[in-house]
């Protein structure tokens, strides 16, 4: 698809997304309890081979708070991006960045790293982390430009056997 020159519109928190030929507009937002049903559904679609458990994004709408963010076409979701609190308000880990298959490459992972970032720069915090699966080249360029750097190299069984990650962080 190509964007349509200066067919820009604003988010819910202020940011402006593109929108796309034939698409509903498009807003970030913090998620809700009534999202839950289009959250695990987007989880699904976004991680067939390992969604998490229903369970596990109820209690993230209740931990992540308003940092819970969902880009919302006012029917659907297109994508989320969880953000955990942690003892020290200055650091911060983001557990979940999920891109409906149809939104990938369309910079919409990246405006919602933008918009979660700008939040947690304001909010004080000075250093955040994330993992990522070594095979997911996609997600490593799109941290990297954003500024992430490698923290110790690949974990192995990080989240279990068989499952490594590549630790970033992001310093402010």
């Amino acid at each position: 698809m190509i964007p349509l020159p200066g067919d820009h519109f604003p988010s819910a928190t202020g940011s402006t997304l593109r929108r796309w030929p034939g698409d509903r507009p498009l807003s970030i937002r913090p998620g809700t309890e009534s999202d839950l049903p289009e959250v695990v559904r987007l989880d699904e679609e976004a991680f067939p081979e390992g969604p998490y458990d229903y369970d596990i994004l109820r209690q993230w709408l209740d931990v992540c708070g308003d940092r819970l963010l969902v880009a919302d076409d006012g029917t659907t979701l297109h994508g989320y991006v969880a953000v955990a609190a942690t003892p020290d308000p200055t650091r911060t880990w983001i557990v979940s960045l999920a891109v409906a298959p149809g939104r990938r490459g369309h910079g919409l992972g990246r405006q919602l790293m933008l918009e979660t970032l700008g939040h947690l720069r304001s909010d004080g915090v000075r250093e955040v982390r994330l993992t990522v699966a070594p095979s997911n080249t996609t997600a490593i360029v799109l941290y990297r430009s954003l500024g992430f750097v490698p923290v110790g190299g690949i974990r192995k069984d990080y989240l279990g056997p068989g499952r490594d990650r590549l630790l970033l962080a992001l310093s402010f």
